[in-house]
Parts: C-alpha cells; structure tokens; sequence
C-alpha cells in the first residue's frame, strides 16, 4: 500500500501545482507545496523498508487469453534502492532550482515530480506489461517535453530519434514477454528462458544507448539543470531496473563474449568522451553511456546486485553534480563523495560492483576498469569547478540554505546507501579491482595537466556543441532513411497521381508478358 501512497502523493502534488498554475497564476507559495509533497513522498519511500518485500496487484485484464499476467507493482531490496534515489533526486532539484534564472515555474515543477511518479512506477514494475505502459508512458510525456523545449528543427529530429529508439526497446520487450509466455514461463522478472532474457538484455541496452552503442540524444535542452536531468536519469533508472530483473541463467549463451565486447567498447568510450568532455552537462549522455555499459557488465556477469549499484551511482552522484550550478568552495569539495562512491571500494556504494566479477569472464575486467577510471577521473575534473560559475555568496539569505541541502542530501543518501537499506549495502567487494581503478584514476588525474590529449576538447568558452564520430555515422543513417523515405513518396506521388491508371496497367502488362514467356 505504501506504494501506491507515494505514487498518488507524487502525481496529487503535480496536480495541485497545475491547478494553481491556471487559476492562481499568482500563488507565492508553489515552490513551498512542490517541495512538501516530495518531502512527503521522499519520506514514505522510506518507510518502504517496513513492509519489504511487497507487491500490488491489480485486477485482471481481459480476455485472459491474450493477457496472462495483469499489471502490477512490486518493491524488494534491488527496487526500492532506485525509488528512494529518484525521490531524492526529485527532492534535491527542487531545493536546489531555487537559485536559477527560471525560479519559480510551477510549470516545471508538475513535469519534474510527474517524472518522479512515473519513475517509481517503472523500477516497481512487477512484470513486462507493466514495464512497457511506464515506459510508454515515459517516453510520450519526454518527447513532448524536449518537442516544446527545442528551438530548431534539428533537435526536434532527435528528439523523435530518441523517441524511436526506444520505441524499438519496447517492442522488444514484449516480444520476450510472448516468447516466455510461449515457452510456459511465468510472465514475469523470475524466471525467463534463455531466448527472452537475451531479448530483455538487448531491450535495456537499447535505451540505454549501449547495445548496440549510439547516442539516443544529445543534452541540449534549456531546462537542462532541473527538468532534463530529470528526465534522464529516471529514464536511466526505469531501463537500469531491468537489467538487474534478468535471471542469471536465461543470460547464459555462445553470443555472452560478445556482448562482453560491446559493452567493454560502449564503457570505455563512454567513459572516455565524459572525461574529455567541457563541461559535465554536455557529458550526460557519455556519463550515461559509461556507468549503463558498467552495470551491462555485472548483469552478464551475473551480479544483479553489482548492475543495481551502479544503477543507484549514476543517478545519486550524477545527479549531484548536474543540479549543481553555482560556486563554493566547500560544495566542490564535498561532490568528492561521488568519486568516493563511483570506487567500488569496500563499503562505498558501488562496492558490490565488481563482487563475483573477477573469475569466468574475468579477461574483459581491465577494459571495464579502465571506463571506471575514466568515468571517476571525469567526475573529479567536473567537481572543481571553474571559477567562472557564478557564487553562491550572491544569492539572498534563504537560498544560501537551501540550494547546499539539496545537493547534501543527494551525497548524504549515497553515503548511507554504501552501509545500509539494500541488498548492497556493507559490501567489501573486489578489492584489488577496486584498488587497480582508484590508482588508475589518480594517475589520470596526475597525467591531465601534463598530457594535452587528455583535457576536455575544446574550451568552455568554445561553441557548446560539437559532433562525435558516433554521432555523425548515425546522423549519416538517418539522412539516408530520410532519403529513402523521400524515394518512397515520389514513387507514390506517381501512382496516386494522374498517370497512377496508365502505370497499374503498364505493370499488369509487363506481369502479364513475364508470365507467358515461362509457359512452355
């Protein structure tokens, strides 16, 4: 029940605020009921930890024959790790938004809890069924989104690549879905055969933008500070949750190398271009890309726990620096906590990371420690912060309060996380892995003053865009689709059109010649 309580208390909240957008467009107090709704639900996230494990199930669809599981809600030790750190993140972006330009927007607000909603749906979800409406769901509130957020058509387009995209992760995700239904399988995360939980896998990895490897958009969204990094990470999360659902033994196949191999490539690219990128929110897709490509790893590994942390590290360390934007001393200093938390040391929170990971397939592991150095020595760099921020000593008395919570409270949540709430907490993991990663990072760390090609690519005064060689091949594809699409469409023009009648018949005579010249 505690469930659908901070489900209706996130999507209530997000209500209230458009009510009183439209009749109220006056209200001075929209920020102080946005923040206490998701106070509120932040808290009964927590108390979750009560009635673990639990599970919501609704009434049965008809005809039973076509749908053989209903949907439904279910929270355990991997589920509600990602719930209390979407709540936190929503909580954070809300103490944090009021030091920027748009300050107040109830507008944004309603979107950025309503995501939260969805997002603990998602990581809830109790069967594919259900996963696939959240997603749905998702995907049409974020194309509307970044639709009215862009500014040219260019970026209209890949908001309806994304879109597409992961479209196709949803088809796949009910084609397992028929395939374990098929196969006598309960039709839920428990248990898969081995052709749908590769389905599964290749559906997370989709959207992820790492199997097969692609940029499924490109952070360039004038909401990014709040609503985008909403909208991404909880996107993130709702992908992230599956791969920790996907039963070990339906991952068991000739192609796991491969994958292995995709996802080392994905990893370390990934990890590459965010520690060279200029600023951290133009890496957002790459941090993505980096730490989804780790926790591919550990599900192929067969550690769900291990996929789950850093799940839970790229939205809580990740978020903390995204929502960051202004300059103080000590707040730099004190995003340290996610490097700490992106270590895999023992008792940090990804510590069950490499756990059970070091034997079998072990060969691939200094790939996937070297994207973790990367992905670490890139969240440092990003951490100090340039002196060209504005400071926080320029914000009026309250702010200087707030805006520091919510970052806290996103570095406190990790820092707790790593000791206790969760099938991962107080775990001492792989130590020499996590000893290798750590000195790695801080050679990298040492070598980035004194070897030029490791500095981001260009300066932060520079344009803020830049295409990849990633991003141009798929750019590449879709201009060749468009063209493709523009030949179809001349080719219809001509047979809808006037001479549509003289060209059906020129067809049926060159069918009716081919057709007597092979009689004998």
């Amino acid at each position: 029940m505690l469930i659908l309580i901070s489900i209706l208390l996130l999507f209530v909240t997000a209500l209230a605020l458009l009510v009183l957008r439209i009749t109220r467009p006056e209200f001075r107090f929209a920020w102080l009921a946005a923040l206490s709704g998701t106070v509120l639900a932040w808290l009964t996230v927590l108390l979750w930890q009560t009635q673990l494990p639990s599970s919501i199930t609704l009434p049965a669809w008809q005809p039973a024959s076509l749908f053989a599981a209903s949907p439904g809600l279910s929270a355990d030790g991997l589920a509600w790790p990602y719930a209390f750190a979407l709540a936190t993140l929503a909580a954070a972006i809300l103490l944090t938004s009021s030091v920027r330009e748009d300050f107040p927007n109830p507008l944004v607000w309603a979107v950025e809890i309503s995501v939260c909603g969805i997002g603990l749906m998602a990581v809830t979800a109790a069967n594919p069924l259900t996963l696939a409406l959240v997603w749905a769901a998702l995907d049409l509130l974020e194309l509307v989104v970044m639709l009215r957020a862009s500014k040219d058509s260019g970026t209209s387009e890949r908001a309806v690549i994304a879109f597409s995209t992961r479209a196709a992760g949803i088809i796949l995700l009910l084609l397992a879905n028929a395939i374990g239904a098929a196969a006598g399988k309960p039709v839920d995360f428990s248990s898969a055969p081995p052709q749908a939980g590769l389905l599964l896998l290749a559906a997370a990895g989709l959207r992820l933008g790492v199997l097969p490897l692609h940029l499924p958009y490109r952070s360039e969204s004038s909401l990014r500070r709040g609503l985008e990094t909403m909208l991404r990470l909880t996107a993130a999360a709702s992908s992230l949750i599956l791969l920790a659902r996907i039963p070990t033994a339906s991952l068991e196949s000739p192609v796991t190398p491969l994958l292995l191999i995709l996802s080392a490539v994905a990893a370390v690219y990934g990890g590459w271009m965010w520690m060279r990128a200029p600023d951290e929110l133009t890496g957002l897709p790459y941090w993505m890309i980096g730490l989804a490509s780790l926790a591919t790893a550990s599900a192929l590994f067969g550690n769900p726990t291990g996929t789950a942390s850093w799940g839970i590290a790229l939205i809580l360390s990740g978020g903390a620096l995204f929502v960051s934007s202004l300059q103080q001393t000590w707040l730099n200093r004190a995003l340290w906590i996610g490097a700490w938390a992106l270590s895999s040391l023992p008792l940090s929170l990804t510590a069950a990371g490499w756990q059970n990971n070091t034997s079998g397939w072990g060969f691939f592991l200094p790939l996937f420690l070297t994207a973790q150095a990367f992905i670490m020595a890139g969240f440092v760099r990003h951490a100090m912060r340039p002196s060209t921020r504005a400071p926080l000593s320029t914000q009026p008395v309250w702010a200087k309060m707030v805006y520091p919570a919510g970052i806290g409270l996103l570095l406190l949540i990790q820092f707790i996380l790593g000791f206790a709430g969760w099938d991962g907490a107080f775990a001492i993991g792989a130590i020499p892995a996590a000893i290798a990663a750590s000195l790695l990072t801080l050679g990298l760390l040492w070598a980035a003053p004194r070897f030029p090609f490791l500095n981001p690519v260009r300066a932060h005064w520079i344009q803020p865009t830049v295409t990849s060689r990633l991003d141009q091949f798929y750019q590449n594809l879709w201009v060749f689709y468009r063209w493709l699409g523009r030949l179809t469409q001349s080719i219809s023009n001509v047979l809808e059109g006037d001479g549509g009648i003289m060209w059906t018949l020129l067809f049926l005579i060159f069918f009716v010649l081919l057709i007597t010249q092979r009689k004998p």
